[in-house]
C-alpha cells in the first residue's frame, strides 16, 4: 500500500527541479517560460517535486517543441492508470516565440536545454528552458575559476 500523503508535503507555488548543470555546460543565449501539457498523475507527482529535468532537452516535431528525457517519477497514489516517467512532453509557448526557436534550432550547435521546473502564481507547472550552445572545456574551466575567484573574494571581503 502507498504511503499517505499530507497535504504540507504538496508544492503549491515555487522551485520543483533546477539543472545547475545548463549554465555549466551551455552558454545560454536567450531564455523562455513555456507550460507544459501533462496528466493528472504527472502533476501530482510534481507537487511532490518528483521530478529531473538535468538531462531535459528540447526536440523539434511537425512544427511544435517537445521536451525529452524530462524524467517526472511515477504518483504512488495512482488509481487504475498512470504516466510514462520518460515521454516527451509538449511546451506551450506563442507561435512567434516556436517559430524563432526552430530556427535558431537549425543552426549547427544550438541546444534548447530545461533549467527549472516550477509552479507559478496561479499554480500551473512551467519550464524555464534556455537556447544555448555548448560550451568547451576550456571554457568551463574559466567559469569555474571565475566561480572560485568570487567566492574567495567574498570571504575576504567579511573579514
Amino acid at each position: 500500500m502507498a504511503k499517505k500523503v499530507k497535504k504540507s508535503d504538496f508544492i503549491s507555488t515555487g522551485t520543483v527541479a533546477e539543472n545547475p548543470r545548463a549554465r555549466f555546460d551551455y552558454n545560454i543565449l536567450e531564455n523562455y517560460t513555456a507550460g507544459l501539457v501533462l496528466t493528472g498523475t504527472e502533476v501530482k507527482s510534481l507537487r511532490l517535486g518528483h521530478a529531473n529535468i538535468r538531462d531535459a532537452y528540447g526536440i523539434e516535431e511537425n512544427g511544435e517543441l517537445y521536451m525529452s528525457n524530462m524524467f517526472i517519477a511515477t504518483y504512488d497514489n495512482q488509481g487504475y492508470s498512470s504516466h510514462a516517467e520518460r515521454r516527451n512532453r509538449k511546451l506551450l509557448l506563442t507561435h512567434r516565440e516556436i517559430i524563432k526557436i526552430i530556427n535558431s534550432l537549425n543552426r549547427k550547435g544550438t541546444t534548447l536545454v530545461a533549467t527549472k521546473l516550477f509552479f507559478d502564481n496561479k499554480g500551473r507547472a512551467k519550464l524555464n528552458i534556455g537556447l544555448g550552445t555548448g560550451k568547451k572545456l576550456y571554457d568551463k574551466r574559466e567559469t569555474s575559476k571565475e566561480r572560485d575567484w568570487s567566492r574567495e573574494k567574498a570571504r575576504l571581503m567579511r573579514h
